[in-house]
């Protein structure tokens, strides 16, 4: 069992490492807005615990201890926002801070349960995959809407950024995963796309847009 505080890190560390597993120090700090020391400090405390490889003037990584116990947390978190959204109809743009909230409750029983009455998803309302009962999770490998081309028709599949600013812009735009797009144009200048979906055939998403969108190509 571990702190709220500590939970935060963990997840934190596992969401923000790169290719290699390392997360810069400074980097950690500036996103958790917690001063150098004092993640210095909590990075030796959870090194003591055998949760995260700490050595000073290094990068951080976590162990395989670390790796679950972070993974266990992002499940918690991501059968939450599937649960508010298919059983409780919430917005997906509304369930990320009740789900923040909700995923420090200890009992692995409340969890289950929601798991099984939600049918064992493998996603979440955003599409990110739901790590497993172990902690591990599976990767699906998607294209951004931004490397796509003219021509191509793909069903968006995930979005990258879940802030409520960004899911509030794609429902006016009645964008919703599982919706297939096709490309009709791509603006040289600015990169931005027009696609085809729904009763929709001429929407202009800009490039920073499109890079948030995850698409699976037929």
């Amino acid at each position: 069992m571990y702190t709220l505080t500590e939970e935060n890190y963990l997840k934190a560390l596992f969401n923000m490492a790169n290719e290699t597993g390392e997360v810069n120090v400074a980097e950690l700090s500036k996103r958790l807005e917690i001063k150098m020391p004092t993640v210095t400090s909590m990075m030796k405390k959870l090194s003591e615990k055998k949760l995260v490889h700490y050595e000073s003037y290094k990068p951080l990584r976590l162990t395989d201890k670390g790796k679950k116990e972070a993974g266990l947390i992002i499940r918690k978190h991501r059968l939450t926002e599937m649960f508010l959204v298919d059983k409780m109809k919430l917005g997906w743009e509304d369930v990320h801070d009740i789900a923040e909230q909700i995923e420090h409750i200890q009992s692995r029983v409340f969890f289950e349960k929601m798991d099984e009455l939600l049918g064992n998803p493998k996603l979440d309302p955003h599409g990110s995959p739901i790590p497993d009962k172990n902690g591990k999770i599976f990767w699906k490998e998607y294209s951004k809407l931004s490397d796509c081309n003219v021509g191509e028709i793909v069903t968006l599949a995930a979005v990258i950024n879940t802030s409520t600013e960004f899911l509030k812009f794609l429902n006016t735009r009645e964008l919703r995963l599982g919706l297939k797009l096709k490309i009709i144009s791509i603006e040289p200048f600015d990169k931005s796309v027009v696609v085809m979906y729904g009763k929709r055939q001429t929407e202009v998403l800009s490039n920073v847009a499109c890079e948030r969108l995850l698409v699976e190509k037929a």
